[in-house]
């Protein structure tokens, strides 16, 4: 087989694979969740009737989604499942008491949602579409209306309408079920006569209606006056509460306006108060700046100065120090020199002083050795001669005056008063030799002349040696 006739035949059995593939796709069926695939042909079905009968049936369901369908062999329909809402008008609808009315409801049927109601609506409405269910279900309710009104005067009707619902529900329900409907709602809309009975009823509690609505318009516009003026009263006090609370809204506001504005003034003076001391700050850091700079200038000129002391000092060690020196070491050496003449000279002296303190006490031994022989004469003697040297000692600070004024007070005496003053001072000696040695000068000269008759003897075995 060469390639063409190869070729050939694939095209062949792709376009057979197609043409089944296409085939295929259009016999698959989808429906909506709302609708039912009624599949008839193809092997018989044995079912059962919820009353337990067994029958054979030729066709399949299959409620929403899709399913195949077997070319040539069967055939597919659709059976809508939604809700329909029927408008019903029953006229010359004789009630229990022979009042001829005219009726208008309103009722939503759909098929039922179980096997056995979709299989009694299929063998009866299948292909009659949604209009044929409305026909077929409107007659029905409009039959039970009639029935339901004929066992009702017009009142009962009126006043127990959810009753009268009720008996349509059940009494259609029956023949609902064996067609496979549902009657999910009914409602009686309106109920009218064309002999003014319903007119009629309505007369007395038109009237009874409308007394009651006067009294009530009365009551109402008496209520209405009062309300009106307990209104303008609200209103009045509502204004007088609104123009307080204005009152008190524009006095809060300028108090607060009043605290902002010192607050914006405080804020104000803070700001110009820290304007100033930052610029004293800035007028302090200047001015440590300019003492920095100076104190550097300082520094830069001490430094200098010190240079320039460090070179006049090497300058003078050059030329003034060295002979300053020079004679620094020739005092030095005339100073010790003098040192050694002045501390030769000192023990020298103190040499002299030692030999002349050693005669005194010498001497004054012997004065001692001596005084221990005298007797108290002598030692009276003694005193009284050194008296003099003490009066002596008293006035010699008047030789040392070089000028003495006088002021007579008027009691007279002159000059002689200083006379008198010296005496009282040399009157003062004997107290104070007493006070010094323990001697009374006063009985000293009062035993002098009994001392100088026992001195006698004395004086001349030893002498004035």
């Amino acid at each position: 087989m060469d390639t063409v006739s190869l070729l050939i035949l694939i095209g062949v059995i792709v376009v057979v694979v197609a043409f089944f593939l296409i085939l295929l796709a259009k016999q698959y069926r989808k429906v909506g969740p709302n609708e039912v695939l009624i599949i008839s042909g193809g092997r018989k079905r044995t079912v059962t009737d919820p009353d337990g009968t067994v029958r054979k049936i030729g066709y399949r369901m299959h409620i929403g989604g899709g399913t195949l369908i077997i070319p040539f062999l069967e055939s597919a329909q659709v059976l809508p499942l939604g809700v329909h809402t029927l408008d019903l008008e029953c006229a010359e609808a004789i009630t229990s008491r022979g009042i001829q009315v005219k009726a208008q409801g309103q009722a939503q049927i759909k098929i039922g949602g179980d096997e056995y109601s979709v299989r009694m609506a299929a063998e009866q409405f299948l292909g009659k579409g949604d209009q044929g269910i409305r026909d077929v279900a409107g007659k029905i309710l409009e039959g039970h209306m009639r029935a339901a009104l004929g066992t009702m005067t017009v009142e009962e009707v009126f006043q127990q309408r959810e009753t009268f619902d009720d008996k349509v529900k059940k009494a259609a329900s029956d023949d609902f079920d064996r067609m496979g409907l549902k009657v999910l709602s009914f409602s009686l809309k309106d109920l009218s006569d064309t002999s003014g009975y319903i007119e009629a009823l309505g007369k007395p509690k038109i009237a009874e209606a409308r007394g009651e609505a006067a009294v009530a318009e009365a009551e109402a516009e008496r209520d209405a006056t009062v309300r009106a003026a307990d209104a303008r009263k609200e209103a009045d006090i509502a204004k007088f509460k609104a123009e307080m609370e204005i009152a008190e809204a524009n006095r809060d506001y300028e108090l607060k306006r009043a605290e902002y504005q010192a607050l914006v003034n405080q804020k104000k003076a803070n700001a110009d108060l820290a304007y100033e001391l930052e610029r004293q700050k800035m007028n302090q850091q200047l001015k440590r700046e300019e003492y920095q700079v100076r104190l550097v200038e300082k520094e830069q000129a001490i430094k200098l100065e010190e240079k320039e002391i460090l070179r006049k000092e090497k300058e003078l060690e050059s030329t003034v120090k060295k002979q300053a020196d020079a004679r620094k070491y020739q005092m030095r050496s005339d100073a010790e020199a003098q040192a050694f003449k002045t501390e030769a000279e000192a023990r020298a002296r103190a040499e002299a002083l030692r030999l002349e303190g050693d005669a005194e006490a010498e001497t004054m031994k012997k004065k001692a050795e001596s005084y221990a022989d005298y007797n108290q004469a002598a030692v009276y003697e003694m005193l009284i001669s050194i008296m003099p040297e003490l009066a002596r000692a008293v006035s010699e600070p008047l030789s040392k005056v070089d000028k003495i004024i006088m002021v007579d007070g008027g009691s007279g005496g002159g000059a002689s008063r200083i006379t008198k003053q010296v005496a009282d001072i040399l009157a003062q000696l004997p107290v104070v030799i007493e006070s010094l040695s323990g001697v009374d000068l006063k009985k000293l000269l009062e035993k002098f002349p009994t001392a100088e008759g026992k001195k006698e003897k004395p004086g001349k075995g030893s002498g004035k040696s």
